[in-house]
């Protein structure tokens, strides 16, 4: 069971993200925020799985709770959700540690998709915006001093930023995806990140993948 908080601020976007998740049995509904500083604290109290939250909201906006929650809810994955589809809230999330990003005119299918993937430790963007994010951080790479990453952990890195589940990339390496999951724990600490997509934009960033990729 998917123990799911979501949050925005218009009541008939709360109700209808309510209604079309919790139809799913395998997700459990915990509630819903009308601002990010509501969520933070809801957060804290409700110990959710899995949090989507959008981005445009008054007072305590997306992004400033994806932060705070950084600190009281490290282990719990965020996806950001909105109407607006501009670079300064796509980067703004995911470099604030968003795990997936939405557009809430996008496919409603892909709400189901993301928030399983979120709780498998798993990102999921929009593909409407997901070429723009390898434009923004695929070129130029930035060469400097480099995490030392074993040569498995850099080959896991980049089927990361290829987009590769843990049952995908232990199917390509052919290691036990237990491995696989221990490989990705350390390439994000190594690296410094938090999430699969950051360590998605450090591997594009550093020219380990292209976006001929």
């Amino acid at each position: 069971m998917i123990r799911l908080l979501i949050a925005d601020d218009q009541h008939l976007a709360r109700e209808g993200l309510r209604l079309l998740l919790s139809d799913d049995p395998e997700i459990a509904f915990l509630g819903a925020a009308r601002d990010g500083a509501e969520l933070v604290d809801m957060a804290r109290e409700l110990r959710p799985d899995v949090i989507l939250t959008d981005i445009r909201m008054p007072g305590t906006d997306g992004i400033t709770a994806i932060r705070r929650l950084l600190s009281c809810a490290p282990n719990v994955p965020v996806i950001a959700l909105t109407t607006f589809d501009t670079d300064e809230y796509l980067f703004g999330a995911l470099e604030a540690g968003a795990v997936g990003f939405l557009l809430k005119d996008g496919d409603t299918d892909l709400y189901l998709t993301a928030v399983r993937a979120a709780h498998r430790g798993q990102g999921l963007i929009d593909p409407q915006v997901t070429r723009r994010l390898v434009r923004r951080f695929a070129t130029p790479p930035v060469r400097g001093d480099a995490p030392e990453l074993t040569v498995r952990e850099t080959e896991v890195l980049r089927l990361v930023a290829l987009g590769r589940s843990n049952a995908e990339i232990a199917g390509e390496l052919r290691i036990a995806a237990g491995t696989v999951k221990i490989h990705v724990s350390r390439v994000l600490s190594k690296i410094g990140v938090r999430t699969r997509v950051q360590a998605a934009i450090h591997a594009y960033r550093s020219g380990l993948v292209s976006s001929d990729e």
